[in-house]
């Protein structure tokens, strides 16, 4: 199994994507390409080229699902674990986004603590 090295991070708050990026960088020791909307995400990914993407589900003009569906019709997502990360975490929500190929989901508000060994615990269940 490879490591992982590079998380592509696509979050529209800044006060949420400076947290994630504390705990992603500086405790999880991730490189971190940071992105503030879909299009951003797409205009970024191939050059990044993420081992794994972590994608806020409500932003504006393009939500996480249909950044998702994109990056899929372009092959950026091919064996890239997708994860969301969002408060909406109704199984129906649930259902959708498994439906649309993210492979887990962290709720927000997520711990800072401990979101590094969270992504590191998905990780090693997507290569397991």
């Amino acid at each position: 199994m490879r490591s992982l090295r590079r998380i592509l991070y696509v979050e529209d708050d800044e006060d949420i994507r400076q947290i994630a990026q504390m705990a992603l960088e500086e405790v999880g020791g991730y490189e971190l390409g940071m992105c503030e909307s879909g299009q951003q995400a797409l205009d970024t990914v191939d050059a990044f080229e993420p081992d794994l993407i972590l994608l806020d589900v409500m932003m504006p003009d393009m939500d996480g699902i249909e950044t998702l569906q994109r990056l899929r019709e372009r092959g950026a997502v091919d064996n890239v674990p997708v994860i969301m990360m969002t408060a909406k975490v109704h199984p129906e929500e649930m259902a959708r986004y498994r439906e649309s190929g993210v492979f887990d989901v962290i709720p927000k508000p997520f711990d800072a603590m401990t979101l590094s060994d969270d992504i590191a615990r998905i990780w090693d269940r997507f290569h397991g």
